[in-house]
């Protein structure tokens, strides 16, 4: 995997001026077979302008390097642990369909790594997409913190368009002056809403109604959105613009328009757009998160320059499939899976270590809040039971019960699923995902092909809810 310049720029979104950021990081290996090397550190940056805030990320920058590789090739990457203290840490590759021994889960398909240690990952990228990666071990703290990047695959044949741009979006928790908040594993957050940052942040900095973007009339952009937040939800509105969604997950679908022109982005998720300019030279059209009363990430500011074009685009092509194993609706083997607890939840009896509990005396004794099939975990615990076997080659439709009040990114490792029904309803398109947003008093009907052999999580994607019992295993044998 080798880079040019040209590359470079065009993975760190060049021009790039919301929030005036210096573009993200992009790393590339100088010749093909040589390891990316990812160091996780601790460091301080300028999330708020004018003040410093202590952080913790990859290659001393929050977002971490942008990872760019061509669909079919071998990522190799050193990970070496530098974190303050005894902090162990791992890396999950999120989205990617890899061998189960690279997926960087703790006491699962690795032993965390020890400070001053490096461990090397290498696997197969078998699809193109928008992915990302973060660690796995006490995720809730460390990708508060800022260990989080963005993965990239080309397609064999990208998209044309003009400028490509990564959004990556989260929060932090900041005191006055900048420091973060160290309120990490309050029972509150993991049995509540999660935790949730007062500085919404994109590419590691603040964001806010005065921060624009630069573009011209009749440019095609490509915009990578990915939400790394621990537990907000954000629901973007791009007034006055007509963004078509190409992707969700990193797996194509059929382009069309925001539904209900809203874009829902769950914890884990992330969703590709093209969005082609329009409007007038100097016109400012603003991009809102709706979930949170209407705030103002920043805005899209039409430059005075001449047009891009005199005439506007036809309508994106479809990007190429990746070859997912198709599931057939006349084999599928129905599985269920119940979501109880949470500190809004009814009274429920779970196992924890395999004996029955009451919920009340798992949240007392053990810190645990959620069940899932009336069993509650702790995060990566050594002593847990799978969920779900599996049969290699299985075709798997698996509905999920949402009996809590709380809204819950549901994540499963190693696969895409079809998403086939909501609230029993038929979804459009069938999306594949690997991330799917189950409402509160909810149901999502999936389907998938249990074809990657091994152990795998299945978890909330608010990380806080997977620390507090939304987290489990299915095997794959």
């Amino acid at each position: 995997m080798t880079f040019s310049r040209r590359d470079i720029l065009k993975t760190t979104g060049a021009g790039l001026s919301m929030l005036a950021l210096p573009p993200v990081q992009a790393q590339g290996t100088p010749q093909r077979g040589t390891p990316l090397k990812l160091r996780a550190s601790a460091f301080s940056q300028a999330v708020r302008p004018g003040m410093r805030t202590d952080v913790w990320g990859f290659n001393g920058s929050v977002p971490g390097p942008v990872l760019r590789f061509r669909r079919g090739d071998t990522a190799r990457i050193a990970v070496t642990n530098e974190l303050p203290g005894k902090a162990t840490t791992t890396v999950h590759w999120h989205g990617i369909r890899l061998a189960n021994a690279m997926d960087g889960v703790p006491h699962v398909t690795q032993e965390p790594i020890p400070n001053g240690r490096t461990f090397d990952y290498e696997f197969t990228l078998p699809d193109a997409g928008t992915f990302w990666y973060h660690p796995h071990q006490h995720s809730f703290e460390q990708v508060a913190r800022g260990l989080y990047g963005t993965l990239i695959v080309e397609e064999d044949k990208p998209l044309p368009v003009d400028r490509e741009l990564v959004w990556v979006l989260s929060d932090f928790k900041l005191l006055p002056n900048g420091r973060q908040v160290s309120d990490f594993g309050r029972l509150a957050d993991f049995g509540g809403g999660g935790r949730l940052g007062n500085v919404f942040t994109l590419n590691g900095r603040e964001t806010g109604p005065d921060n624009s973007l630069e573009v011209r009339r009749g440019e095609r952009l490509r915009v990578r959105l990915v939400n790394t937040a621990t537990a907000r939800i954000f629901l973007l509105d791009f007034r006055g613009q007509k963004p078509l969604i190409v992707a969700y997950d990193g797996q194509p679908v059929d382009p069309h328009p925001l539904p209900q022109g809203l874009l829902l982005l769950g914890p884990g998720q992330r969703t590709d757009v093209i969005l082609d300019i329009d409007g007038s030279p100097g016109q400012s059209f603003p991009v809102i998160d709706r979930r949170d009363k209407g705030y103002q990430l920043g805005a899209l500011v039409v430059s005075s320059k001449p047009a891009v074009r005199a005439r506007p685009l036809a309508a994106p092509a479809a990007l190429p499939r990746n070859a997912l194993p198709e599931p057939d609706l006349g084999k599928l083997e129905e599985h269920y899976i119940v979501f109880e607890g949470g500190l809004l939840g009814k009274p429920a009896i779970g196992l924890l270590d395999g004996k029955p509990h009451k919920l009340p005396d798992i949240i007392r004794e053990q810190g645990l809040s959620w069940t899932m099939n009336y069993q509650a975990e702790h995060e990566h615990a050594l002593m847990h039971t799978p969920l779900f076997r599996f049969r290699r080659g299985q075709h798997i439709a698996l509905k999920m019960i949402n009996e809590t009040e709380f809204e819950h990114p549901m994540h499963l490792h190693g696969h895409s699923f079809r998403v086939l029904r909501v609230n029993g309803r038929p979804t459009q398109f069938s999306e594949w995902r690997d991330t799917v947003m189950l409402g509160p008093r909810a149901t999502v009907d999936v389907a998938f092909v249990a074809d990657n052999p091994g152990e795998w999580m299945f978890h909330c994607h608010i990380l806080e809810h997977a620390a507090g019992g939304m987290m489990g295993t299915v095997t794959v044998e």
